[in-house]
């Protein structure tokens, strides 16, 4: 049994979310490392002088440009991919997929999950470390994103630091479950191709990756 065509149009979505999200990522690390003039604060500390907040230490910014290059890279590969499926649903009627490219998305998958495994937890454990440094450290708080409303020393731009982490946290974890939603749907689409070839039909592509996003009209 050949899968819907809804299932094509639910991985063109999920190409185009992955996109969002790797580009917000990326956004609010970029300007949280612009507000604190450079400094790369995951896993950073702050110290209290007088009633302002600064910084007592700062990562290397070179963790901060690793967690943006993992989200600009997956934003690429998915924008690009998102565009190849409408250039086919628009221009050609129909989606045509090998084996072999489904083994390549399939791989590919395996690796921008581990990559967004890792940045996930970069995200999330380094900023509960500068968090727990800002509540230990600023009196008359409980909450990181209470500091927002705090004076930080200049150049230091605090006002929305907890926002964008907190942010590109969240972009990061929603885009590694969409890809988990990805690979699954490949590896249905794969499975069902072999099944197919099984019965002698073309073992090239699946009937779920043939069917046309649009009817095309008939002809005379």
């Amino acid at each position: 049994m050949a899968l819907p065509r809804p299932l094509q149009l639910l991985e063109l979505l999920l190409y185009a979310s992955c996109f969002i999200c790797g580009i917000i990522t990326a956004a609010s690390v970029t300007i949280s490392q612009g507000s604190f003039d450079g400094k790369c604060m995951l896993y950073g500390s702050v110290r209290l002088n007088s009633s302002s907040i600064g910084v007592l230490s700062s990562s290397s910014p070179s963790l901060c440009y690793f967690v943006s290059a993992i989200s600009v890279c997956v934003a690429v590969f998915c924008f690009s991919l998102t565009l190849y499926w409408i250039y086919m649903a628009c221009v050609d009627g129909e989606v045509k997929r090998e084996k072999l490219w489904m083994n390549v998305t399939l791989g590919l998958s395996g690796v921008f999950l581990f990559f967004l495994l890792v940045t996930g937890c970069i995200l999330k454990i380094g900023r509960d470390r500068l968090c727990d440094s800002v509540t230990q450290t600023v009196r008359n708080i409980t909450r990181c994103e209470e500091a927002e409303t705090k004076l930080w020393m200049k150049p230091i731009i605090g006002s929305q630091f907890y926002s964008r982490l907190h942010s590109a946290e969240t972009a990061v974890w929603v885009n590694f479950f969409i890809w988990l939603i990805i690979a699954v749907l490949v590896l249905v689409q794969r499975n069902k191709g072999s099944e197919i070839r099984s019965e002698g039909e073309d073992p090239s592509v699946t009937p779920s990756e043939t069917e046309p996003f649009f009817n095309r009209p008939g002809r005379s």
